[in-house]
């Protein structure tokens, strides 16, 4: 008996990892519960990184150490929060290509796993800081996934995932949003850029496509797979 053709091409030696915070979300997450629980100052901390005076990840650290909340008001706050409503239509663009999502962020586990299960999107893995609640409302973040040779001291160094992922499934699709995914662009194989990254990925000469939401990038993820990578 001949076997059915697939409905879609397979697209072998290829994944997906994808930003969170204003790339899957519609808000930065951490931002949003910053500006409603954060003590004062998170914002001098905020200037310091912009200014290159710290890392992300010490300036996150000190951040959610801010954080005056508990896990009640933070639930309840993660729950008005919204994701781009074709994010779920592409992950199943990408199952029907054989492709794997991963979910690889600077932000918050927690908040992302909450607000991806309440999307019914739980079974993807995330890669992203460690929130560990130290009392009713107070919180630490843990980096489990930084390294000492990220140049931008990350909590979590996209550049090593993206490598990780290279060297088990050959090539990676990277798509994301703004300055925390300037880095790791230069050493995916493709990228998807929507806001500051379309910029940057035109100025460096990066492959990409740009996209303004799920609905578009998952129509560039066919051609993708198809073989068009040479979009931009």
């Amino acid at each position: 008996m001949n076997e059915p053709t697939p409905l879609l091409p397979v697209a072998p030696g290829w994944m997906v990892q994808s930003d969170f915070d204003g790339t899957i979300s519609v808000l930065d997450v951490t931002d949003t519960l910053l500006t409603r629980f954060g003590l004062p100052g998170w914002v001098e901390l905020e200037e310091q990184w912009e200014r290159g005076e710290i890392g992300s990840r010490e300036c996150m650290k000190g951040q959610v150490a801010l954080l005056d909340m508990n896990e009640a008001q933070l639930q309840a706050l993660l729950d008005t929060l919204e994701i781009d409503p074709g994010f779920a239509g592409f992950v199943a663009a990408a199952a029907a290509h054989g492709m794997q999502v991963q979910v690889v962020s600077d932000g918050i586990d927690y908040a992302i796993r909450h607000v991806l299960e309440r999307h019914g999107l739980g079974h993807l893995e995330v890669i992203a800081n460690h929130l560990v609640q130290v009392s009713e409302r107070r919180w630490r973040l843990e980096s489990p996934w930084a390294s000492a040779r990220c140049t931008r001291a990350s909590g979590n160094c996209k550049c090593e995932r993206l490598a990780e992922q290279q060297a088990v499934h050959g090539r990676v699709l990277y798509v994301g949003d703004s300055t925390s995914d300037f880095c790791v662009s230069h050493k995916a194989d493709f990228v998807l850029a929507k806001y500051k990254l379309i910029a940057y990925c035109e100025q460096q000469g990066i492959a990409h496509a740009p996209f303004t939401n799920f609905e578009a990038a998952t129509a560039l993820l066919d051609k993708v797979v198809l073989g068009h990578e040479a979009l931009a």
